[in-house]
């Protein structure tokens, strides 16, 4: 008689063995990643761009030669050039110091709103997409209903409500772009939730919760990523705007918004108060959108296999 106990394995050691595969697949991912990410000159330059105006926020105001509200009476529209690098502003305030210490709270916002949209964002895509049914159709109404308006509206809405306030814009900013997250994360989820190693994990007896963090969630992560480059740059274009409008980091705090709408005034006597300002919210967001672009080329195994 032939022992099949001996000779057939188990439901859990064959659990445990699909998961270990999955295990050692994402890392072999996260290495060609790199190996990709080293080929995207879209990525590296975008990479740089980020990278500098990163360093700015973090040691700028160290090195900015005056105070960012510092004004020098008798130096008002001064022209780019001599002890004003980038001239100075109708108040004859320092253009370069404003910068400097602008870069800092445009990145500030840019972390902390694209953090709260993230958090929203995924848990309620994590959940809406593994349970699916009447879960998933009640998150994803309330989602579509937010994101039917235009975000900058809705934004200001929130605005109105909470109070005028940096703090405010950062969760007004996150709250409108939450809706986007929970969208790729849904969509992510839905592709993973009937693999094989989901389906060892739940023959395994793992709860649910363990599932979607230790199985689903490290498997969608390569789509977040570029998503979340992207929604940083629209982060940083939001605050800006809200700025330009008055809203969130009024003035005299070096907000590049709060710059760029100051010096509309005498645009033509002295343009280069809105041009720098202006050249900086650009080259921001043109940095994460090259990056994202890049990332999202190096993430795809069609492209990734034509480097």
């Amino acid at each position: 008689m032939t022992d099949t106990a001996a000779t057939a394995p188990t439901t859990p050691i064959v659990a445990e063995q699909t998961l270990a595969d999955a295990g050692e697949l994402r890392v072999a991912k996260r290495r060609g990643l790199f190996q990709a990410l080293l080929h995207q000159k879209l990525a590296l330059t975008g990479g740089i761009i980020v990278v500098f105006f990163a360093l700015v926020a973090l040691i700028g105001p160290f090195l900015a030669p005056y105070g960012p509200t510092d004004v020098h009476s008798s130096d008002f529209l001064k022209a780019p050039g001599g002890k004003y690098l980038f001239g100075t502003d109708n108040f004859g305030r320092d253009i370069l110091s404003r910068l400097l210490y602008g870069a800092r709270i445009s990145f500030e916002v840019g972390v902390i709103a694209v953090g709260i949209a993230a958090v929203i964002g995924i848990v309620i895509g994590l959940v809406s997409g593994y349970f699916g049914g009447w879960v998933d159709n009640i998150l994803s109404l309330f989602m579509d209903v937010l994101f039917a308006f235009p975000t900058i509206l809705l934004a200001i809405a929130i605005m109105a409500m909470l109070g005028n306030s940096l703090a405010n814009v950062m969760i007004a900013i996150g709250l409108v772009n939450a809706p986007t997250f929970m969208k790729v994360v849904r969509g992510s989820v839905l592709s993973v939730r009937n693999t094989t190693y989901v389906e060892a994990a739940i023959s395994s007896g793992a709860s649910t919760p363990r599932i979607m963090t230790r199985h689903v969630f490290p498997n969608i992560t390569a789509p977040l990523i570029v998503h979340s480059s992207l929604n940083f740059a629209f982060a940083v274009l939001s605050e800006a705007s809200l700025a330009y409008l008055g809203l969130g980091n009024r003035p005299p705090s070096p907000s590049w918004g709060s710059m760029v709408s100051e010096s509309y005034g005498f645009l033509q006597r002295a343009p280069w108060a809105a041009i720098f300002p202006g050249v900086a919210i650009a080259l921001v967001v043109l940095g994460f959108n090259l990056l994202g672009d890049g990332l999202r080329d190096a993430l795809d195994p069609r492209l990734r296999n034509e480097v």
